[in-house]
C-alpha cells in the first residue's frame, strides 16, 4: 500500500497522527557521493518478522560485517523483537546500540524520539558503518523509515541503504499454508489504526484484506466479517514464525479473543478461491 503522496513536489510519510512531508530526493538514496570520505552509510536490513533463519543473505551478511547495530529498545529493559531476532547472529566484538521509539500516539512524543535516535547514530557515522535492524522489511511501515528521514533531515550528506526483509502478511499466509493472493486479486493492507468505515469500503473492492496489529479492534471487525458472511474465511496469526505464534483458521467462534500486540488478519473475500490449510486446525 503506497503511503507517498503528490510525489511531484513532496513526498509524504503518513504516520497515525498527521502527514510528514519530506523532499522525494531524501529517502534510500544509494551511492550519492559525500565530501566526506570517511563518512559512514546507514543501512535499514529487514530481519524478517520473528524467525532468525527468515533473515535474507544479504541482510546477514551486511549485520555481520558491520561494527556498530542499532535496533528498536525493547520495553522495561527487555530486548526488542528485531534485538532478539539478530541476536543468534551477532558477535560479542559487535557495539550494540538500542534506540527508544515508543508506543505512544502523540505526535510531539514520536517526534522527539526520532530526533533523539538520529542524534546517538550520528556520531558512529562518522567514522563507519551503522545497521538499523528492523522487524519484518524496512519499507514496510518501518520504523527505520523515521530515522532515516530525521538524519537526512540534519546531514544532507549522510548515505541510506536499504535492505528488503521478508513482511509478516507474507510469513503469516506461508504459516497458514495459504497463498495471499491468487491471479488477479486485489490486495488490500490496512494498518494498525483504521476506522470501521474503511474496513467497510475496503471489503467493498478488495478479494484480500490484511489488518496489521488487530488486537485493539478484533472484537468490532469480527463484528463487521459476522455481517459480510466472512468469519469461515479469516484467519488470525499472532507472533508469526516466533516459538509462541497461535493461528486461527476461522473465526466463527472466536468472537473474544484476546490478542498480543503482534497479530494480524487476513480476510480472503472470494469465496470461489478459498484455500484452507492442510494439516492445520483452528485453535
Amino acid at each position: 500500500m503506497d503511503n507517498d503522496r503528490n510525489c511531484e513536489g513532496q513526498r509524504y510519510i503518513r504516520n497515525s497522527i498527521t502527514l510528514i512531508p519530506y523532499s522525494c530526493t531524501d529517502l534510500y538514496i544509494q551511492h550519492r557521493p559525500s565530501l566526506n570520505r570517511s563518512l559512514g552509510t546507514l543501512y535499514g536490513i529487514g530481519v524478517g518478522p520473528g524467525d532468525p533463519e527468515l533473515i535474507t543473505l544479504k541482510a546477514l551478511k551486511r549485520l555481520q560485517s558491520t561494527s556498530v547495530v542499532a535496533f528498536p529498545a525493547g520495553l522495561e529493559g527487555r530486548p526488542g523483537v528485531a534485538e532478539r531476532i539478530i541476536e543468534p547472529w551477532l558477535s560479542e566484538q559487535q557495539t550494540r546500540l538500542p534506540l527508544s521509539f515508543p508506543y505512544v500516539l502523540d505526535a510531539q512524543t514520536l517526534e522527539t524520539a526520532w530526533q533523539q535516535a538520529a542524534a546517538t547514530v550520528w556520531p558512529y557515522l562518522q567514522t563507519t558503518d551503522v545497521v538499523f535492524a528492523c522487524e519484518g522489511d524496512v519499507s514496510f511501515y518501518g520504523t527505520f523509515t523515521y530515522l532515516a528521514q530525521y538524519l537526512q533531515r540534519q546531514h544532507p550528506e549522510v548515505i541510506v541503504e536499504a535492505i528488503a526483509g521478508v513482511s509478516s502478511p507474507m510469513a503469516a499466509a506461508a504459516m497458514l499454508g495459504i497463498p495471499l493472493t491468487c491471479q488477479a486479486e486485489r490486495l488490500a493492507v490496512l494498518p494498525a489504526l483504521y476506522s470501521l468505515k474503511d474496513l467497510e469500503e475496503t471489503l467493498s473492492w478488495a478479494e484480500v484484506v490484511v489488518l496489521m496489529k488487530v488486537s485493539r479492534v478484533y472484537a468490532k471487525v469480527w463484528q463487521v466479517l459476522a455481517r459480510h458472511r466472512l468469519l469461515a474465511q479469516s484467519y488470525v496469526v499472532e507472533n508469526a514464525t516466533r516459538a509462541n505464534q497461535k493461528l486461527y483458521v476461522g473465526l466463527q467462534d472466536h468472537p473474544d479473543l484476546t490478542l498480543p500486540y503482534f497479530s494480524l488478519l487476513i480476510v480472503q473475500c472470494n469465496p470461489q478461491r478459498i484455500t484452507m490449510p492442510s494439516g492445520k486446525t483452528s485453535l
